[in-house]
């Protein structure tokens, strides 16, 4: 079943729902039922208990349900742009509820194409850039940058996700859902469509560590809080993995030189880049087929004009491509365009393999007014954009001239042929402005999803391992197939385990550690429920079962194999959906 499809389903249970609420009456806590005509006087009487949870909306009368999430503390969402619960009940007449959740449900799907978009084409891009500007290695760039910016949207998501009690459900959900999502659909897709012999030595290293993140988030769910201790111990553990993974590819490429010395250095090069662990943990967004234009080159040069120049950088349809593709391809790429666009307008993006480095000298001194001037109506949901210095002078306008001072600068002194030295700045400004809009796009996705769990009297917990995953890892799972076809199946089971390792260890140790700053105390995990145990024990029984199959078959991975895992996932959904449903 597809999400577009489940969630139609889902409406139509709601409005269904909806419309025989209105035969019912209205019971107050006393006991007391009174009809549609009285409700205003029991909300009233609500809205003075602070101890009113938002979820008993649905239990309200469909008239009233706008003024119980107005006057209930309990449905005030300080994240995000918008209050989403008001949008549903207070947007539309009470009998068009139905219409207003199906309107967000597809920004939800745009919010999820924004998050792709930035990770994929501005996030990932610049911290590449970034890493190799600083001379990292392929093995530390794959563990960190490249990691951050693979994992982006889960990490982002799931620090929005605890920033408020009731919606810390939706990162436990995301964070579990994802891992049992990647190691079984995706690593299950891998194995079906190219069978080979994984390395058994980062396949053993790589399950091992996840599976004492997965088993120290289980004891601090069964606990039910967290300590500072913990929440540092899981970025000390990230730590500890990223060193043993420096570590071990340091041995394996020393072997590698001894074993052979008599190769001259030209081979020697392309040997041990052609190694198991030198393409160890590279995330898959990066990874891709890269499109070398030099063939396309005119053989006569011709100087473009400053407009052709800003025209063509903000053009994101590639020619060539367009005609090739098929028009599924064409149709998608044309609902992209206009938000390509925007981004292309705000963010800037270096790429070092090219000759130019991706220098374009109109748009990028624009990006020094878009980028901090986005950066300041967007920073946690638009809080400093009314910001006034000392009371009288805006943030944002501050922030505008400063922009226009540094554009001018930077126009009068450069050329549009020759980038300037400090060019790989403009990567950092990137990376920021990136993580910003991922930030604020995240955000907004757990409010909607929250939205959708009270609408539907869905747990958080289910929405964060199906929409809330599915969304995030999607992108993972196409691409990662996508190199296994490729012939890359190493490399692909390698960023399966890489990944979600650094999603969960940060996912969950950056988001306690942002809260306890916040509130100063111990975060607070409640386990909704039987499905939080069944998740976290489906998961842990995954990875236990590969860490003993796949030995016991040599460290082959075969369509059995595949076909196994793929079974694994679906009586999981299906275990989950019934304990949401409270059939078992």
């Amino acid at each position: 079943m597809s999400v577009s499809t489940l969630l139609l389903f889902l409406v139509g249970t709601s409005l269904f729902q909806e419309a025989t609420s209105n035969l019912t009456v209205f019971k107050t806590s006393t006991g007391v039922a009174i009809d549609g005509g009285s409700v205003n006087a029991s909300l009233a009487v609500m809205s003075q208990n602070n101890n009113d949870e938002c979820d008993d909306v649905m239990n309200v009368s469909a008239a009233d349900r706008c003024a119980f999430v107005k006057n209930t503390p309990d449905c005030r969402i300080e994240d995000g742009f918008f209050n989403y619960l008001q949008v549903a009940f207070c947007l539309l007449p009470p009998n068009l509820t139905p219409l207003t959740v199906i309107l967000c449900i597809i920004w939800l799907f745009f919010l999820f194409v924004i998050l792709g978009l930035v990770a994929s084409k501005f996030f990932c891009p610049n911290l590449s850039a970034i890493s190799t500007s600083l001379r990292l290695t392929h093995n530390v760039a794959g563990v960190t940058f490249l990691a951050l910016g693979n994992g982006a949207p889960d990490i982002f998501s799931a620090i929005a996700a605890f920033s408020h009690p009731h919606t810390a459900g939706l990162a436990v959900g995301a964070l579990f859902g994802a891992g049992i999502f990647v190691t079984t659909v995706v690593a299950g897709s891998v194995a079906l469509v190219k069978p080979f012999t994984v390395a058994s030595r980062p396949f053993l290293r790589d399950v091992i560590f996840y599976m004492v993140a997965v088993f120290w988030t289980y004891l601090i769910l069964y606990r039910g809080t967290t300590t500072l201790g913990e929440t540092l111990g899981y970025l000390g553990l990230y730590v500890v993995y990223v060193m043993t993974v420096i570590i071990s590819a340091y041995i394996y490429s020393r072997q590698k030189r001894m074993r052979s010395a008599t190769i001259d250095s030209v081979s020697h090069i392309q040997e041990a880049f052609e190694s198991s662990d030198s393409y160890d943990n590279i995330p898959p967004l990066l990874a891709g087929t890269e499109e070398y234009e030099s063939e396309y080159r005119p053989l006569l040069q011709y100087n473009e004009s400053t407009w052709q120049i800003f025209l063509n950088s903000i053009n994101p349809v590639d020619n060539r491509k367009w005609r090739r593709k098929n028009w599924k391809w064409r149709v998608v790429k044309v609902l992209k365009t206009p938000v390509e666009v925007m981004l292309l307008l705000c963010i800037p993006v270096v790429d070092l393999d090219k000759e130019d480095k991706n220098w374009r000298r109109p748009l990028n001194c624009l990006h020094l007014v878009t980028a901090p001037l986005v950066c300041v109506l967007t920073l946690q949901s638009g809080m400093f954009a009314n910001y006034l210095i000392e009371g009288q002078f805006p943030l944002w306008l501050l922030t505008l001239l400063l922009g226009l001072f540094l554009c001018s600068i930077v126009f009068c002194s450069t050329t549009n042929e020759c980038p300037p030295k400090y060019h790989p700045i403009f990567a950092l400004l990137g990376f920021v402005v990136s993580a910003v809009l991922i930030s604020a796009a995240a955000s907004e996705v757990v409010s909607i999803l929250h939205m959708l769990g009270v609408v539907l009297s869905l747990s958080n917990t289910v929405l964060g391992l199906t929409l809330l995953a599915w969304g995030n890892s999607i992108g993972d799972c196409f691409s990662d197939i996508t190199l296994a076809r490729q012939g890359y199946p190493r490399m692909a089971i390698s960023a399966c385990f890489g990944g979600i390792i650094f999603n969960m260890l940060f996912g969950v140790g950056l988001g306690c550690l942002v809260q306890r700053i916040k509130t100063h105390i111990e975060v607070q995990l409640e386990p909704e429920g039987l499905l939080t145990w069944i998740l976290a024990g489906s998961l842990g029984l995954s990875l236990v079962l590969s860490f003993l199959i796949v030995p016991l078959s040599r460290f082959h991975l075969g369509r059995p194999y595949g076909v196994f895992l793929l079974t694994f996932y679906a009586i999981f959904l299906l275990v989950a959906l019934l304990a949401e449903f409270h059939i078992v």
